[in-house]
């Protein structure tokens, strides 16, 4: 038998072809297996925009029960709402997306409550919730309720000078009202200096009570209604600046007040602190605004390593225990810090007379009630201005400020840190830097290419 077609240049062509080609099918073969096996994806953003965060790894992440995402959209806009809920059913295997077509299936939109396309509800068991908005904290916060139930307040106290939830300026707190309405709570004010003449009650539905930096004294009813309401198990958060005597600026000592913190363990000072932290500098902020970047071991903090506080116009704290309270501290200023007790001259700086640091910032405590799961809780920080609407939003203050939140009103699994929100990457020029830039994108860059192209063909020539 003639063999020798087989040593044929044109036969050994045709075999690595064919060798070729079978290697590249079982490549492909497996990469798609592997891809509809394991979904995998990878985000190089800046600030890793498209990747799930932390809170929400750790609520879906834990399930106990299955999840379903009903997302109601046309056809053509489910590409969209497969982009974020894929990543919601890769944390877990408990979460079910169906995808529904609003005009294929208008009754079922209609009994879910949807009103328009684009829009999701999350059902576990028998609850159903609406997300508030087809983006991560809208998903997220739709699980969250539906995995507590009932209803969350935060109330803010009013009437002697506090910061206010509808004061949209620096000083007031309308970013913080709508922070913690997209972490599923609701926000309102509690005036409780309009009760005094009767009985003092905190309102019956907070779950948590914010004392946002009053400059006005507490009446003692006012104080009794906080000391009952903690110490029969209520939660509170206590922001107070420290007692300036600064042009118009006069900040109350709020001695009836302090004197029950005191009582629980944790006494404000009367002085100003001022931080010289290098780091501080870098950032741009002056010594009057402590940096925290490193916190103690606490609930709270546990998940804020890596994120930057700033606290503008602090007092200290002093922490101890009581034999009714357990008080923890949450993080100090750094070892280049200075208590000064000259609040009333608008020339602060550091003498050789001012206590050095470090000192305690804020602090947390429990209150025994002897009830079983009845325990007070309550959260103190020397300072009020890093909640408001100039501050919060200063690198990891939000954070923190939720944290806090969620460890009053005892969800300490949904402490993490938050979806971030979209960085504004864009450049600003001045008109010079402008002029520079235009001039050369589009004049020397140019005459730079047309120079070389003359000078190849001057030598080519």
């Amino acid at each position: 038998m003639n063999r020798e077609w087989i040593k044929t240049r044109q036969t050994k062509y045709v075999a690595y072809v064919t060798v070729y080609i079978l290697v590249i099918l079982g490549v492909l073969v497996a990469a798609n297996f592997l891809a509809n096996r394991y979904n995998k994806s990878f985000d190089t953003t800046a600030n890793k925009r498209f990747t799930l965060s932390d809170q929400t790894k750790k609520v879906v992440g834990e399930l106990k029960q299955d999840v379903t995402i009903q997302y109601f959209d046309q056809p053509s806009g489910f590409g969209a709402g497969k982009d974020l809920l894929d990543r919601y059913a890769n944390i877990s295997p408990k979460v079910k997306v169906q995808y529904v077509d609003v005009l294929k299936n208008p009754t079922l939109a209609r009994a879910m409550n949807v009103t328009r396309a684009g829009e999701a509800v999350v059902e576990l068991g028998a609850k159903r919730e609406e997300a508030k908005s087809f983006d991560e904290e809208g998903i997220t916060g739709a699980v969250i309720r539906a995995l507590k139930g009932g209803e969350r307040t935060v109330c803010a106290v009013a009437g002697s000078g506090e910061h206010r939830l509808d004061d949209s300026s620096a000083n007031g707190l309308s970013d913080f009202q709508a922070a913690v309405q997209r972490d599923n709570y609701k926000a309102e004010t509690a005036n409780l200096i309009q009760q005094t003449g009767k009985t003092v009650e905190i309102p019956s539905n907070c779950t948590v009570l914010v004392v946002a930096g009053p400059t006005g004294d507490y009446v003692q009813p006012e104080v009794d209604a906080i000391k009952k309401y903690v110490e029969d198990g209520g939660r509170a958060m206590f922001l107070l600046d420290p007692p300036l005597r600064l042009g118009r600026t006069e900040i109350s000592d709020n001695t009836a007040l302090l004197t029950l913190l005191a009582s629980w363990g944790v006494t404000p000072q009367k002085d100003l602190l001022l931080d010289e932290n290098p780091v501080s500098q870098l950032v741009g902020l002056d010594a009057t605004v402590p940096l925290v970047t490193s916190y103690e071991s606490h609930p709270i903090v546990n998940e804020m390593t890596g994120q930057a506080t700033g606290f503008p116009i602090s007092r200290a704290l002093e922490i101890k225990n009581t034999d009714k309270t357990t008080v923890s501290k949450l993080f100090s200023t750094s070892a280049n810090s200075f208590a000064t007790t000259n609040l009333s001259s608008p020339d602060i700086k550091i003498t050789d007379k001012d206590q050095k640091g470090p000192f305690a910032l804020a602090a947390a405590g429990t209150y025994s009630t002897g009830k079983p799961n009845g325990q007070g809780r309550f959260i103190v920080v020397g300072n009020s201005r890093w909640a408001s609407n100039q501050f919060l939003r200063f690198n990891g203050n939000r954070n923190l400020m939720l944290n806090m939140l969620n460890w009053l009103s005892s969800d300490e699994d949904l402490i993490s840190i938050r979806p971030k929100e979209p960085e504004d990457r864009r450049i600003s020029l001045t008109r010079a830097q402008f002029f520079v830039l235009r001039t050369t994108s589009q004049f020397f860059l140019p005459l730079v290419v047309i120079v070389a192209g003359l000078m190849v063909w001057a030598r080519r020539r």
